[in-house]
């Protein structure tokens, strides 16, 4: 089992997103959070799911070239959804 607030394994992240694999549900997933924010509880639901539980606290870092930091995992996702990056982590 892995620690809560962890970032999902390379394989959790592939079985995590095989549900939003599609371009119109990750569209739609973004679109919810891009509308009703990160305290959606979907989107709050998804969160925690890619975290084992827990959605991280404060800044965070990425494995993104260029762009390593965000100040919490709201902007992290937010970015991802504008860029288009579903598979990026953290």
């Amino acid at each position: 089992a892995q620690r809560q607030g962890t970032p999902l394994s390379d394989h959790e992240y592939h079985w995590f997103f095989t549900s939003l694999r599609a371009a119109q549900r990750a569209r739609a997933a973004c679109l919810i959070r891009l509308l009703y924010g990160c305290q959606n509880p979907l989107v709050r639901r998804l969160d925690e799911y890619e975290n084992h539980g827990v959605i991280p606290a404060g800044p965070i870092c990425s494995e993104m070239p260029g762009f390593p930091f965000f100040t919490d995992f709201c902007a992290f996702s937010l970015y991802r959804c504008t860029r288009k990056m579903y598979f990026i982590k953290v």
